[in-house]
């Protein structure tokens, strides 16, 4: 049991290893300019116009992000 005593004491020997720090979570606030494709049904582009710009339609595709500016970090 000589060897299974000194393997004890080398493990003990090794000095405890501090646990690894956790990343922290960042919350932010941001301002996203995107470009979206919508589509309405109407007779003319004159009321396709207006329709949209009252809120009708729907969007065709999501859009991609053209701009995006940090309003706030919040540190929790």
């Amino acid at each position: 049991m000589p060897a299974r005593n000194a393997l004890l004491r080398a493990a003990r020997a090794i000095p405890e290893v501090a646990p690894e720090r956790q990343p922290r979570l960042f919350h932010a606030r941001m301002l996203v300019t995107r470009a979206e494709e919508w589509c309405v049904e109407a007779e003319t582009e004159e009321q396709a116009r207006e329709l949209l710009a009252a809120g009708a339609g729907h969007r065709c595709t999501p859009g991609e992000s053209i701009q995006v500016e940090i309003d706030s970090l919040l540190d929790d």
